[in-house]
């Protein structure tokens, strides 16, 4: 379970990962939609895994690892943000978010 401290970093994480993947989003994946899903971080707020909703991509996987070569610059970018908020800026491991294929998976198969 996670504390108060965790939830509300994971909240200040997706917020502005958010907003870096606005800017940026276009530069790595032109055309591109991408979304952060959520964000948990670990205990010791040194690492945080990041899941991404990327629309409308065929290769989400080659997509998502243009994300993870870039992500020294992200957490840089992230770091210029939360700067004044956060002592050490965590470590970004991205993961594809595929709540929403699952879902339209099962309503799929309700509707047969």
């Amino acid at each position: 379970m996670d504390s108060i401290r965790q939830n509300k970093v994971n909240s200040l994480l997706q917020e502005e990962l958010a907003a870096v993947f606005q800017t940026e989003g276009r530069r790595l994946l032109p055309g591109s939609l991408i979304t952060v899903s959520a964000v948990r971080v670990s205990p010791d707020l040194g690492v945080a895994k990041a899941y991404l909703s990327l629309f409308p991509v065929k290769d989400k996987q080659a997509a998502l690892d243009r994300i993870r070569d870039d992500a020294h610059h992200l957490r840089g970018l992230l770091g210029r943000r939360i700067g004044r908020q956060m002592r050490v800026v965590p470590e970004l491991l991205f993961y594809v978010d595929d709540s929403l294929d699952r879902a339209e998976e099962i309503d799929k198969l309700l509707k047969k």
